[in-house]
């Protein structure tokens, strides 16, 4: 085992012990990883998925869910080995040392979870509204996921065990919820293979970029990684966790899509792509469904919000600790983690008042597979011997990664550049910041 990994099992075990270990059942991160994925995946993105794929949209969840099972795999192995309260971070700092790698890359996945809570938090404003028939241009829909976001800081900073009683009720209600919309869906479309056979009106570039939107629906299991000292017999029940979350959300997911396939037109999918749901219940059920897929979307992405801040705050505070990131108090008082939060909650707030659902997921989608790469050459490149993970997966997956952001990348430039340009000036931003600031710690010590 090298010095780094040496270095960040020191850092772990100091770290971990401002934590509430074993607080977190595997029910209770099952719970947790479902409440991400489920919040922002069905809700947030199937639209935007459609828009991508044409109508072999529910055929991109089962693509996206190989390709995050790859993904999934350094993970898991770096989780059996190396469970931590900051997962992620430790692990690019195992394999890139104290550096400007580590710190860039952690501060992507940081801001891609950020992102990924005010994309669910602005779906929970679109959904909330059709109850008033409100338009979803309207003012009122970053307020209400700015609302959303206030709300998960008063729940998370009510203590670990209330997370997680929470997280799986809820997850229990929105895994029932969306099992019972696509089986109605499907029921009253008799089970037609019709809506799995529509003609695909996306180009095969189209298909495979709304992979990297739907890398998004799964990617909530990484903030199971990122509890992973908080969980009870973390060498199993991380990975343990990750895998159980996976599976159920791609059934969920596909049963979903092809429900919703069987009720709307294409374009009605993508003219409707903020709240396609709830549009698709209006011909199978009628105002009754609507009303019933809004309450189960105010459900999915208030947990989903509440479980993404609990998990997101951690990595900044583990970079913090290593002391990779610049920290202020800005007079409050109280430990780094409730400062961290304070620090999520501000910037996602942010967030949703200034970005809209399409633009806010792809952001996301392309911080976190540039991030998701490099975790996987970390692993490749200088700890595959110490987690015993297999060269072949890790090559898939970097492979897959680079071929689905190329895709998007490409799809974008195409139909909306300012995505691509944001997010590079976001990256330079952050990468350059690092290294201004590791230069001045340097020169300084």
């Amino acid at each position: 085992m090298n010095d780094s990994a040496n270095d960040s099992r020191d850092m772990q075990a100091s770290h971990d012990g401002q934590y509430k270990k074993d607080s977190l059942s595997l029910i209770g991160a099952v719970a947790m990883g479902t409440g991400v994925m489920i919040g922002a995946g069905v809700f947030a993105l199937t639209g935007q998925i459609a828009e991508q794929a044409g109508g072999l949209f529910p055929y991109a969840f089962l693509a996206s869910a190989v390709v995050t099972g790859f993904s999934a795999y350094s993970y898991v192995k770096m989780s059996n080995v190396y469970p931590s309260a900051g997962g992620i971070a430790m692990y690019l700092e195992m394999a890139y040392g104290k550096g400007v790698m580590t710190a860039g890359c952690a501060l992507l996945m940081y801001f891609s979870m950020v992102i990924n809570e005010s994309l669910v938090a602005r779906t929970f404003g679109t959904y909330t509204l059709q109850l008033f028939d409100v338009g979803k241009n309207s003012w009122l829909v970053p307020a209400l996921g700015v609302g959303l976001i206030a709300f998960a800081y008063i729940v998370n900073i009510s203590g670990n065990r209330f997370i997680g009683t929470f997280s799986m009720v809820m997850a229990a209600i929105k895994i029932v919820g969306i099992a019972a919309f696509a089986i109605i869906g499907l029921w009253v479309a008799d089970f037609s293979p019709e809506g799995l056979t529509s003609t695909n009106d996306a180009s095969g570039g189209g298909f495979v970029a709304s992979i990297a939107l739907g890398i998004l629906a799964y990617k909530g299991f990484t903030t199971i990684t990122n509890s992973g000292a908080e969980i009870k017999d973390p060498h199993r029940n991380v990975s343990r966790a990750i895998i159980i979350s996976i599976v159920i959300c791609v059934v969920l997911y596909f049963f979903m899509a092809w429900a919703v396939a069987s009720a709307l037109s294409l374009d009605k999918i993508i003219e409707a792509k903020d709240y396609a749901l709830a549009e698709a219940a209006r011909p199978a059920v009628g105002k009754y469904g609507v009303w019933f897929t809004v309450g189960l979307a105010i459900v999915a992405t208030v947990s989903g919000v509440i479980a993404s801040v609990f998990a997101v705050s951690r990595v900044l505070a583990m970079l913090t600790d290593m002391k990779l990131v610049p920290h202020s108090h800005f007079g409050m008082s109280g430990r780094i983690q409730k400062h961290t939060l304070v620090y999520t909650i501000v910037i996602a707030m942010a967030m949703t008042i200034f970005f809209d659902l399409s633009r806010i997921a792809s952001l996301g989608a392309i911080f976190y597979i540039v991030m998701d790469i490099a975790i996987h050459w970390g692993v490749l490149r200088h700890l595959r011997k110490d987690v015993e993970a297999s060269a072949i997966i890790l090559v898939c997956a970097i492979l897959f990664d680079v071929l689905v952001l190329g895709a998007f990348l490409w799809v974008k430039a195409g139909s909306d550049p300012m995505v691509i340009f944001v997010s590079l000036a976001g990256m330079a931003m952050i990468f350059g910041g690092e290294w201004l600031f590791l230069r001045q710690q340097n020169q300084a010590a």
